[in-house]
């Protein structure tokens, strides 16, 4: 057995496990296999062993890899910073981005949707923790940007993605997860049924306050190398 599928097959109990512990329903929470960095040929690996949710961040090699894994019935999902002149390929090539923190960007990728293609899901990033270097709406802001981004067609708004400040004390890591997922759920919006939250350092405590989506990426396929 190979080492990623040995790895896939410990994350997902690990998930399953966490949902049990933190009295969350069975195969409520997704795995989202973040390959940003790593060749194709892992992903084929991951996907013979049952893995179809992968994640990029930087569109040129997504765009590459997707391409070349025309025939594999994956689920492409964008979690990298967006610029403007990248929307359109976002728009054209991924069913998933979790990364938007601007109508502006919104805007474009709604008007660059394809016709042919069902509405483009998105997640609006929260900077939960206020951090200078992170990208993302804060909470304060976060209601008016739902209010616009509802309104906009071939876009169908899921929900929320955070990263917040790591901590390795379970309750501050749960924290600030427990607040965006209490803030989304008072809007009442049905619709919101998306939270991007942990990755393999906050798992458990990501999954006790609500994640539907974890992103895994280094757990599943070893330390990235960057270029």
């Amino acid at each position: 057995m190979s080492q990623i599928k040995q790895r896939l097959l410990k994350i997902k109990s690990q998930i399953r496990h966490a949902e049990f512990a933190t009295g969350r329903e069975k195969g409520s929470v997704q795995l989202l296999a973040v390959s940003k960095t790593k060749p194709a040929s892992d992903i084929v690996i991951a996907y013979q062993a049952g893995q179809r949710l992968f994640g990029e961040s930087y569109l040129q090699e997504a765009l590459q890899k997707q391409q070349a894994l025309a025939g594999f019935d994956i689920t492409w999902h964008f979690i990298g910073p967006i610029q403007s002149n990248k929307t359109k390929a976002i728009a054209t090539n991924f069913s998933w981005v979790h990364s938007v923190d601007r109508l502006k960007i919104a805007k474009r990728l709604s008007e660059q949707r394809p016709d042919y293609l069902p509405a483009l899901n998105i997640c609006l990033q929260v900077n939960i923790s206020h951090e200078e270097t992170k990208a993302g709406v804060t909470l304060e802001q976060l209601p008016a940007l739902i209010d616009e981004v509802r309104q906009l067609p071939k876009i169908c708004l899921r929900g929320v993605m955070a990263i917040p400040e790591p901590n390795t004390e379970f309750e501050r890591q749960c924290q600030p997860y427990r607040s965006l997922y209490q803030a989304v759920k008072s809007l009442d919006l049905i619709e919101l049924d998306c939270f991007s939250f942990g990755m393999t350092g906050d798992l458990k405590a990501a999954i006790a306050e609500g994640s539907t989506i974890v992103r895994i990426g280094t757990a599943l396929f070893g330390e990235r190398s960057y270029k």
